[in-house]
């Protein structure tokens, strides 16, 4: 009995150090966070990303969930492209317009304030027919929110997310 107790003493001894060395699921949970952080902010330093609309929300009006994910905004430190829908009141628009916010241009007074839970990004962007100013709200997970204000259109929000561009969409 007493050969028996010692061997699974013994075993117990030498597992324990590799159990000890384990993460919780808390910790790979915090290192994962602290990683995706890290992304973003490289990103928002390098003013190099793409921002895809989830949702959005008229200025006044309900939520509305885009269900295919072609609504984009390329953010580049010398050029900007955007292709979005537009829900809302338009001034000085074309009649039979495209009905989206579509502009390509060079962002001027871009503006970064870090906080401790997500990131504020300015930019404004001269399209051909409009002005555009664009503010960010970014979280650390990815997410972000996007209001843009513009002089021939109502203000509109976006929900969605932050993410490096791809190879192809390199400009």
């Amino acid at each position: 009995m007493s050969a028996k107790l010692s061997i699974l003493l013994l075993l117990c001894f030498f597992s324990f150090p590799s159990i000890a060395q384990q993460k919780t699921k808390k910790e790979l949970k915090a290192e994962q966070a602290e990683k995706k952080q890290k992304e973003i902010e490289e990103l928002i330093d390098a003013k190099t990303f793409v921002f895809e609309a989830q949702k959005v929300t008229p200025q006044g009006g309900r939520l509305i969930i885009l269900n295919d994910y072609t609504h984009f905004l390329k953010f580049y430190p010398d050029s900007t492209s955007c292709d979005l829908p537009f829900f809302g009141r338009a001034f000085n628009v074309a009649y039979n317009g495209d009905g989206g916010i579509k502009f390509e241009g060079k962002p001027e007074k871009i503006k970064v304030g870090k906080k401790s839970k997500n990131i504020n990004f300015q930019a404004t962007v001269k399209g051909q027919n409009d002005t555009y100013d664009l503010m960010f709200r970014i979280f650390y997970n990815g997410s972000a929110t996007l209001s843009v204000n513009s002089n021939n259109r109502a203000p509109i929000s976006y929900d969605g997310i932050i993410r490096a561009p791809e190879d192809k969409e390199q400009k």
